[in-house]
C-alpha cells in the first residue's frame, strides 16, 4: 500500500506580517481579519495601555485599560441599542485578565443593576443587587449568588436580615414583617423557615397590623 502524504499545515502568513509590524506605542486603528478594530497604545505586538476595541460581530466597544493584550485595569463595555442603534453601557469598573475583577457597576438587559465586588467575571465579595420587581439585596456574594450575611428588603418595606447561601436564606435570621408589626426570629434552610419565635415589632406604625396581639408566654 502506497504511503499516504499528509498535507503541511502552514501558518498563515498574516501571522507572520503582525509579527514583524511590531507594533509598539500609540497606533492608529488596526484592522483584524475578522473586522474587529482597535485604536490605542501597544507593547510588543500586545495592546497595552489605554485603547478602545470594536467587535465586529456584535458592535460591542470596550474602552479603558489593557495588559499584554487582555483587558486589565479600568474600563467600560458598550453594546448597542437592537432598536435604537445607540450605545448602552453595560459593565463599567475594574478588570483583570480579561475579566470582571474588582469594583464594578453592571446593567442587565432587562434593567436589573449590580454594583459591587467582581471575581474572575462572577458576583463575589460585597455587593448590592437591584432588581426589577423593586427588591434590594445588600450583603454578601460568592460565585454569583447571594452567600454569606446580607439583607434583602422587599418593595414593600419587609425584609430579611440574616445568613444566605447559594442564593437562597439559609441559616439564623429574623424576617421584618413591617406591614403587619411582626418579627420572625428562627433559622431557615433553603429558603423556608424551620424553627423559630414571632413577636410583635412596631405593631403600632404598621399600616395593616395584625388583629390579635402574640400572648406572652
Amino acid at each position: 500500500m502506497p504511503p499516504v502524504k499528509k498535507p503541511r499545515t502552514r501558518e498563515p502568513l498574516w501571522h507572520e506580517w503582525d509579527r514583524k509590524a511590531q507594533k509598539h506605542g500609540l497606533r492608529r486603528t488596526v484592522y483584524d481579519v475578522n473586522g474587529d478594530k482597535y485604536t490605542g497604545e501597544w507593547q510588543d505586538n500586545l495592546k497595552h495601555g489605554k485603547g478602545i476595541q470594536i467587535w465586529k460581530s456584535t458592535g460591542a466597544v470596550y474602552s479603558g485599560d489593557w495588559k499584554l493584550g487582555k483587558r486589565d485595569g479600568y474600563g467600560s463595555y458598550s453594546i448597542p441599542d437592537p432598536v435604537t442603534k445607540q450605545y448602552k453601557k453595560v459593565y463599567t469598573g475594574w478588570w483583570e485578565n480579561d475579566q470582571k475583577c474588582g469594583y464594578g457597576l453592571m446593567i442587565y438587559p432587562n434593567g436589573e443593576r449590580y454594583e459591587g465586588e467582581w471575581s474572575a467575571g462572577l458576583r463575589s465579595g460585597w455587593g448590592r443587587m437591584y432588581y426589577l420587581n423593586g427588591s434590594i439585596y445588600e450583603g454578601q456574594w460568592l460565585l454569583d449568588k447571594a452567600n454569606g450575611q446580607g439583607m434583602l428588603r422587599l418593595p414593600n418595606e419587609n425584609r430579611y436580615e440574616g445568613s444566605w447561601k447559594n442564593g437562597k436564606k439559609h441559616g439564623p435570621g429574623a424576617y421584618f414583617y413591617l406591614d403587619k408589626g411582626q418579627l420572625l426570629e428562627g433559622i431557615w434552610a433553603s429558603d423556608i423557615p424551620k424553627c423559630g419565635i414571632v413577636s410583635d415589632f412596631g405593631k403600632d406604625e404598621a399600616p395593616a397590623p395584625a388583629q390579635y396581639p402574640i400572648p406572652k408566654v
